[in-house]
């Protein structure tokens, strides 16, 4: 079946599931092997933040193996620090990467508190 609806092709990924962040972390990794091909656009969300002075920094790493992660080299967010009136959207090329993808999250300020996700949408590669 074919639709003429984008949206309906997009898989949505998640990278950092919506909750209340407070520290530095590292996302899950996600499997790119054979399932998705060219752009894809990295959705981030930010609806509450709170503290003295508080910035939240989201990169892109990719591995190999799903072990070892390096920065991706442009794939990285403005620094965020107050609540998004709209999500942040970096448009990243999926053949640019390893096989796995994650965001790691890099805060400041004095006890910063982000209500935050980070997803990565993709479409299903065309065989």
């Amino acid at each position: 079946m074919v639709s003429n609806d984008i949206g309906a092709s997009l898989t949505p990924l998640t990278l950092f599931a919506p909750a209340t962040r407070t520290a530095t972390a590292n996302g899950t990794g996600v499997d790119l092997k054979n399932a998705y091909q060219g752009l894809a656009a990295v959705i981030l969300a930010n609806n509450t933040t709170s503290g003295t002075s508080p910035t939240m920094d989201v990169k892109i790493q990719d591995s190999a193996d799903n072990s070892t992660y390096a920065d991706v080299t442009g794939y990285t967010f403005t620094q965020v620090t107050a609540a998004l009136t709209n999500p942040s959207v970096l448009t990243i090329d999926i053949r640019n990467l390893r096989r796995y993808a994650r965001a790691v999250v890099t805060m400041g300020g004095t006890s910063p508190s982000f209500l935050c996700s980070v997803t990565l949408l993709v479409s299903p590669q065309v065989t």
